[in-house]
């Protein structure tokens, strides 16, 4: 018997931020939101900030240049939030 899941290497493809969320879309069609507490270099960045990204490491991260942030999309899956972050248990 065989089964189908996500790929086992997740790369983005497509990256949005909203007053609240990171989204981040994977290669393998899955949609991810991220609280901006968790980031808060993200958090406290301007609109402008926070639309100059760039795929890093043909999408296994994200770079904000102006931020000096970056965040790996393996880092996201597991829920690793930036020291400091204002992070909540579920």
């Amino acid at each position: 018997m065989s089964t189908s899941g996500p790929s086992g290497d997740p790369r983005a493809v497509k990256v949005a931020l909203d007053e609240e969320q990171l989204w981040v879309e994977l290669a393998d069609g899955r949609k991810l939101g991220v609280p901006l507490v968790w980031f808060p270099k993200l958090l406290k960045a301007t609109v402008e900030q926070r639309k100059d990204w760039r795929l890093i490491g043909e999408g296994q991260g994200i770079h904000w240049p102006g931020l000096d942030e970056d965040l790996s999309v393996a880092g996201l899956l597991k829920g690793t939030a930036a020291p400091g972050s204002a992070k909540r248990a579920v």
